[in-house]
């Protein structure tokens, strides 16, 4: 007689990839996994009930996020999963209709971002502090959402855009100089910031230890430390779904890195960001963002 275990169901938040789709469609399976997928289109848009209510097992999670969440004793651990990662530079547009803006140009100017602590714009202002010599402090930074995490609140010179307002329009109307827009411009009379943007970001990327992190998996860590098995296995299934995406776009380097090594100069420098951005309380180490199970992964 065959001996048939109950696979563990985990409640996990993971949206649809090129890394991630063979899990996804069960082409790539477990024998002790039973991943109950939530029904979300755009994984972000479940980020604040992960890291309010704990409604998730394993799921992912925009990386400062996650600082946010450690830095306010939220249960959960990283995993040393990269889900989503890509080049940044050319996320911050301005509309030349309304006169030439550089990078160096905008002290005292008002850039829009969906939310301060968006991981994006977080990558962006450090791109912009460490190269192009701006003091964050002396911009005006509009935003349009709450954080994530509850507990966190931003600083004086963020703003919150008046109710009604569309980020896009409003750099279209000239009420603010530029936006951080994400991976796509909203509109095509709108110009990256950075001139030949995406050169820019591979180049960082080369010198900077790889493409930036937006996404990397996290779980419980009751679970991390009950069940290390389960963890392995998680690990196991997204490293074998990576393996069978295509070729990544945009350049030679990898976006979605697997172990903490490979990811290891990435953190350091996002934590770094997110501490100077005033993100987060304290400058973290790489190694304590994991538990003795995670940190052993790859």
């Amino acid at each position: 007689m065959t001996l048939t275990l109950e696979k563990t169901r985990l409640r996990t938040l993971l949206g649809d990839y090129p890394n991630t789709m063979a899990l996804k469609k069960a082409e790539v399976t477990s024998n002790i996994v039973n991943f109950d997928f939530a029904d979300v289109k755009v994984a972000n848009t479940a980020f604040k009930p992960l890291v309010r209510e704990a409604r998730f097992d394993v799921g992912e999670l925009a990386i400062v996020t996650y600082l946010q969440a450690r830095d306010h004793g939220k249960p959960y651990v990283l995993i040393p999963a990269t889900v989503l990662g890509r080049g940044q530079h050319h996320t911050i547009v301005y509309n030349p209709q309304r006169g030439a803006l550089s990078a160096h140009d905008l002290a005292g100017k008002q850039i829009g971002v969906r939310a301060y602590t968006q991981t994006t714009g977080v990558w962006v202002r450090g791109f912009l502090s460490d190269d192009y010599g701006v003091e964050l402090a002396g911009v005006r930074w509009v935003t349009f959402e709450d954080p994530h995490v509850a507990e966190f609140k931003d600083p004086d010179f963020v703003v919150r855009a008046p109710e009604g307002k569309a980020l896009a329009q409003m750099l279209i109307d000239g009420e603010i100089d530029a936006a951080i827009v994400g991976d796509k411009s909203p509109d095509p009379r709108l110009a990256p910031l950075v001139p030949e943007a995406n050169t820019a970001a591979e180049t960082w990327a080369k010198t900077h230890g790889g493409v930036p992190i937006n996404h990397m998996m996290v779980v419980r860590d009751a679970i991390s430390k009950s069940r290390p098995d389960l963890i392995k296995e998680v690990y196991r299934v997204l490293r074998e779904s990576r393996r069978a995406a295509p070729p990544p776009e945009g350049g030679s380097a990898d976006p979605w890195r697997f172990g903490v090594e490979a990811n290891r100069r990435s953190l350091e420098i996002i934590i770094n960001y997110s501490f100077r951005q005033k993100l987060i309380s304290r400058m973290f180490s790489v190694d304590e963002l994991f538990d003795d199970c995670t940190r052993a992964l790859g």
